[in-house]
């Protein structure tokens, strides 16, 4: 921990964020899922889509772009497939009736695929791809942004970090949980750094004239590098497609960015659970996976260091987090404070 920080009780950072929520016009059960949300990103370490968003999801609203309480209609539903339409409200709120939709088609069809149009910045994916998880599925999760990173060859940026997550069940071992951008990294890591003053490594992001910068700030105004160079460009183009062309909400380069207050984001997301048992005996999966898990961590490790499976460091800084509580900036610590002032919120434990 540095000296711009201090820890708080997980529960405590849940309480504040349902209450701040709750005050500004979200349902109680509503205001739970947002804040589950953000705390999974805390808790995992993925500090660029955790509490730091708050405050920005109630500037939308505050705005008049985004919704705070707007109800999810159905615009199709036949057999394992299904569109919803999240009528512009919290994306945290379309993301998770559409996965718990997904798992309930799932155990009647052996797959549930479930898209949404018309939505917002959803928090992170893995959120979403874990809920199935708890049904000895596999989740599976698209969502789209807005313009980022350029198209491989180009300078300007007209598709998103896109980010796609994965999360496999096993038996001894954590699940497989993949969760990533189709960038080097999310732009929320670089938004996180320009907001905490820290430069950004080398070859995360390049300027406006397409040249390598270490600038934060200098990055957002430019391209995020995909990763995989053009393969990392090409399977953002394609989540792009899948998720906001196959739902009819907009074009490649049309979602707005988090920060942009001149109208809605109209964000699209997909959500597919498949049923594991409607192809092999659970037990037998669950045990094949953890032999899998046990051979790959048998193997000569480079420089001696110990080999993690994906996901399985962020379960590791869960269990420490929900122990030891949820460090936070001293700017974040602010920015919630700012945002609960105005809703008649107690705040946070002031920095001294």
């Amino acid at each position: 921990m540095t000296p711009a920080q201090k820890v708080f009780p997980a529960q405590k950072v849940d309480e504040f964020c349902v209450d701040v929520l709750t005050k500004a016009g979200l349902s109680p059960d509503w205001s739970a899922i947002v804040a589950e949300s953000l705390l999974c990103a805390e808790m995992r370490g993925i500090l660029s889509h955790g509490v730091v968003r708050l405050e920005s999801y109630i500037q939308r609203v505050e705005a008049g772009v985004m919704k705070i309480q707007s109800p999810i209609t159905t615009e199709m539903d036949a057999q394992a497939v299904a569109l919803l339409n999240a009528n512009n409200t919290f994306g945290q709120i379309a993301g998770h009736t559409a996965m718990s939709l997904a798992i309930e088609k799932a155990k009647q069809y052996g797959t549930g695929v479930v898209a949404v149009k018309n939505s917002n910045h959803f928090g992170v994916a893995a959120y979403y791809a874990m809920m199935a998880l708890q049904a000895n599925m596999v989740g599976c999760v698209f969502t789209n942004s807005s313009p980022a990173m350029a198209v491989y060859g180009t300078k300007t940026p007209l598709i998103g970090t896109n980010p796609i997550a994965i999360a496999i069940p096993a038996g001894d071992h954590f699940p497989i949980v993949l969760d990533m951008s189709t960038s080097v990294v999310a732009r929320g890591k670089i938004r996180y750094a320009a907001l905490t003053g820290h430069s950004i490594p080398l070859g995360w992001a390049r300027d406006i004239d397409g040249k390598p910068t270490a600038n934060a700030q200098v990055a957002l105004k430019g391209s995020l590098e995909p990763v995989g160079g053009v393969k990392g460009s090409a399977l953002s183009l394609i989540i792009d497609i899948v998720c906001g062309i196959l739902t009819n909400t907009v074009l490649t380069g049309g979602v707005k960015n988090i920060t942009d207050v001149s109208g809605p984001a109209k964000t699209g997301h997909f959500f597919a659970a498949l049923d594991i048992s409607r192809f092999i005996d659970m037990k037998l999966f669950k045990s094949n996976v953890d032999q899998v898990i046990t051979n790959i961590k048998s193997l000569p490790a480079v420089d001696g260091g110990q080999i993690f499976m994906p996901g399985e460091i962020e379960f590791h800084l869960s269990k420490k987090r929900m122990e030891e509580g949820i460090p936070l900036e001293e700017v974040v610590v602010r920015s919630l404070n700012a945002v609960a002032a105005r809703y008649g919120v107690s705040p946070l434990i002031s920095f001294i």
